[in-house]
C-alpha cells in the first residue's frame, strides 16, 4: 500500500478515538434526548463531556458549542444564520478573502445573489491576507468578516489575532473557518474577539460526519443566529435532529487528545518536513506559502515542467498525495488559492500538496526525490 500523504483532505482515525466511537455505537446507543432512562442519561453525559472537551481547546464554554455535520455546515450556519439580523439592522455588507475554502466562498456568493454587498480581500503572493487590508474593507454596515485560520492547500497560517484585534470596538461579527487549525494552532483560536469558529472532526483524527460551530458570547450576548433547518429544537433550536452521540463522543476524545499532544505532534511533523525539504530542494522546486509561517505538516510544492496529474499518477504506488482541495478535486481546474497568489494556470497545475501527521509512517523522501528527478529528465 502507498503511504498516505493527504492528511489535509482527511486524517486517519486515532485508534483510541475509534474505540470510543465503537463503544457508543455498539453498547451505549441511547438517544441523548431520552430523559426517562439511563441509556439516554449516559448519552447526554457523553455529549456534555464532548462539549467541554471541544470548548477547552479554544478557551470556551460548553454552551458555546453547537454540533453540526462538519465544518461546511458550520460555515453555512455562521454565514446564513446572521442574515435576518443583517436585514433587520440594515447591515448588508460582508467581507471574506480570495483564499477561502469553497464552503465559505460559495455561501458568500449566494448572499451576493440575494442582495448583500460582498467584498473579497485579495491575498498576498505568499498566500497570507494583510490585516490592514481586511480592516480597510470593513464599513459601518459590515455584518460579518470571515477569514480562515490556516489554508487547506498551502498550510499558510493567517493573521487571525491581528485581524481580531483590528475589529475590536466594531459591531462586525468575526468568523474563522478553523478546520485546518483546530487542535493544531492552539493559541491562535483562543482570541476572545473570534465570534464564530468552524471545525470538523475528520481533520483532527476523529470521525467523519461531525463538526462544530463555536458561537462565542460577547459579554453576555450570543451571536444572533437563526436556524437553517427546523424540527425538534435540538442544539438550542439552531440545529434540529437526533444527535449522533458516537460521533460526538469521538470528536470530543479527538479534541482532548489534540490539545494534550499538540506540542509533540507538531515536533514530529516539523521533523518530517525538514527531511522532505532536504530531499526535494536539489530539484529546484517552487514552494507555495510563506517560508516562516506555514504549518509543519503541509508542503505545497511544484517541480518545474512537471504536471501535477502526471506526478501523482507516477507516484501512485508509493504515496497518496493531491493537487488541491479534496472538495473540488473532480473539477480539474487550477487552484483558486494558487491563482489568488498570482500563479499562472500552468504554474498552478504543477503544484502538488504533501500533508502528513503524527500517525504517518516513515517516508523515504530520498527515494521519492529520485523518482521525481527521473520524471523531470
Amino acid at each position: 500500500m502507498p503511504i498516505y500523504l493527504d492528511c489535509n483532505a482527511t486524517t486517519p482515525l486515532e485508534p483510541e478515538v475509534g474505540e470510543v466511537v465503537r463503544g457508543f455505537l455498539q453498547d451505549e446507543y441511547g438517544n441523548e434526548g431520552s430523559r426517562t432512562h439511563e441509556f439516554g442519561a449516559r448519552a447526554k453525559q457523553a455529549v456534555q463531556k464532548a462539549r467541554d472537551q471541544v470548548a477547552a481547546v479554544v478557551g470556551g464554554t460548553r454552551d458555546e458549542v453547537l454540533f453540526t455535520s462538519g465544518a461546511t455546515e458550520a460555515n453555512n450556519l455562521a454565514i446564513f444564520g446572521l442574515v435576518d439580523h443583517g436585514l433587520a439592522a440594515s447591515r448588508r455588507h460582508v467581507v471574506t478573502t480570495t483564499i477561502e475554502h469553497k464552503a465559505v466562498l460559495e455561501p458568500f456568493q449566494e448572499l451576493a445573489r440575494r442582495g448583500f454587498e460582498l467584498t473579497v480581500v485579495p491575498a498576498e503572493s505568499d498566500g497570507r491576507v494583510c490585516p490592514q487590508a481586511v480592516a480597510e474593507a470593513v464599513r459601518p454596515d459590515t455584518l460579518l468578516v470571515s477569514v480562515m485560520a490556516s489554508n487547506n492547500e498551502t498550510g499558510a497560517r493567517q493573521p487571525i489575532a491581528e485581524i481580531a484585534s483590528v475589529l475590536n470596538g466594531k459591531d462586525t461579527f468575526f468568523h474563522t473557518d478553523a478546520a485546518q487549525a483546530f487542535g493544531k494552532e492552539i493559541e491562535m483560536l483562543r482570541h476572545p474577539r473570534i465570534d464564530l469558529l468552524s471545525l470538523s472532526g475528520h481533520k483532527i483524527y476523529g470521525p467523519k460526519g461531525i463538526g462544530v460551530l463555536i458561537a462565542r458570547r460577547r459579554g453576555y450576548a450570543k451571536p444572533p443566529l437563526k436556524p437553517l433547518m427546523f424540527g425538534g429544537g435540538q442544539e438550542r433550536g439552531l440545529r434540529p435532529g437526533t444527535l449522533p452521540v458516537a460521533l460526538i463522543a469521538g470528536l470530543g476524545a479527538a479534541a482532548d487528545m489534540a490539545a494534550k499532544h499538540a506540542t509533540e505532534r507538531r515536533a514530529k511533523c516539523k521533523a518530517t518536513k525538514a527531511k522532505a525539504l532536504e530531499a526535494f530542494m536539489p530539484l529546484g522546486p517552487r514552494i507555495h506559502g510563506p517560508a516562516d509561517d506555514t504549518q509543519d505538516h503541509v508542503l505545497n510544492i511544484a517541480f518545474p515542467g512537471l504536471d501535477s496529474e502526471a506526478l501523482m499518477v507516477a507516484l501512485k504506488g508509493e504515496v497518496a498525495v493531491s493537487n488541491g482541495s479534496a472538495c473540488t478535486s473532480s473539477s480539474y481546474t487550477p487552484s483558486h488559492v494558487l491563482k489568488a497568489m498570482g500563479l499562472t494556470d500552468d504554474e498552478a497545475n504543477e503544484a502538488v500538496r504533501f500533508s502528513w501527521c503524527h500517525l504517518t509512517p516513515e517516508v523515504d523522501w530520498i527515494r521519492l526525490a529520485d523518482r521525481i528527478r527521473e520524471l523531470m529528465s
